[in-house]
């Protein structure tokens, strides 16, 4: 099995293209660049440190979110679910 050095995850909407780039990057190669900047923190002890489906769910609407309020024009395309979906109660 291939290992991998840690790295942080850069996620840009390329308007003029309509696409979504996701880019791996060395943590200490962009930390400079994020110091001053929003940060929304997530706490995994919120979620049980249970990084399920419904957590992958809810990361991504905020992601896509936080892509928009920079960059409105994606917004007619967010159709996610902004709330918390509850599970069916299992008998």
């Amino acid at each position: 099995m291939a290992t991998h050095q840690p790295y942080s995850v850069a996620l840009t909407y390329l308007e003029d293209q309509q696409m979504l780039s996701v880019r791996a990057i060395e943590p200490a190669k962009i930390a400079p660049l994020l110091t001053g900047k929003l940060e929304l923190p997530i706490l995994l002890d919120e979620f049980d440190f249970k990084l399920d489906d419904e957590f992958a769910r809810r990361l991504g609407v905020a992601v896509l979110n936080l892509i928009a309020l920079g960059q409105p024009d994606i917004k007619k395309y967010i159709s996610a679910t902004q709330a918390t979906i509850n599970k069916p109660t299992q008998r």
